[in-house]
C-alpha cells in the first residue's frame, strides 16, 4: 500500500511544529537583548532575517520593469505552487509581503528557509499557523532579488 504525499508530509510536519515550540511570540523591538527577541538572535537577525543578507538593502523608489519581469518568471517557477498574492494557500500570501517584511528578510527566507524555519520566532509563528514550511527552492541571490523585485511590483502600498 503506498502512502499518498500529504500523508508522508504529515508527520514531520507535525514533528517540525513541536520542535518549535510555538514560537508564537512578536519579536521585540530592534534595540532589544538578543533573549527577548528570539534565543541567540542579533537585533539584526528579528529585523532583517537569517542568511547571506546581513545588511539592509536599499531599493531605489522605482521597481525595474526587466528585473521584475525576470522575478516573475522565476515567481511562476519555483513558488506559485505554493503562494499566491491575494490569499494564502500552502504558504502566506505574498501580495503585501513587501510592507509587511523587509527587503533584506524577504531575501534571506527565500535564500535559506530551513534556518528561518528553525530559528526565527515570526517563521516558526507562520509554520504554525500555515501547517507547511517553505521548501529550499536553491534560487540565487539573483533570482531571489528578481522575485524580491516583482514582489514589490504586487504591493499596492509599498514604499519599498
Amino acid at each position: 500500500m503506498s502512502v499518498s504525499r500529504p500523508s508522508r508530509l504529515l508527520l514531520p510536519t507535525l514533528l517540525l511544529l513541536a520542535a518549535c515550540g510555538g514560537g508564537g511570540e512578536q519579536p521585540a523591538s530592534q534595540g532589544a537583548a538578543p533573549a527577548a527577541t528570539g534565543g541567540d538572535l542579533t537585533a539584526f537577525q528579528v529585523e532583517h532575517g537569517i542568511g547571506p543578507i546581513t545588511e539592509p538593502l536599499a531599493l531605489p523608489a522605482e521597481t525595474d520593469a526587466a528585473m521584475a519581469a525576470a522575478g516573475k518568471a522565476v515567481f511562476e517557477t519555483k513558488c506559485s505552487a505554493c503562494h499566491k498574492m491575494g490569499e494564502k494557500y500552502v504558504g502566506p500570501a505574498l501580495g503585501e509581503v513587501t510592507t509587511r517584511r523587509s527587503p533584506a528578510f524577504i531575501m534571506n527566507m527565500m535564500l535559506n528557509p530551513q534556518e528561518m524555519i528553525e530559528r526565527h520566532p515570526v517563521v516558526k509563528q507562520l509554520v504554525a499557523e500555515m501547517m507547511s514550511f517553505m521548501p529550499n527552492q536553491g534560487l540565487t541571490q539573483d533570482e531571489a532579488r528578481q522575485v524580491l523585485e516583482y514582489l514589490r511590483t504586487q504591493s499596492k502600498g509599498a514604499a519599498q
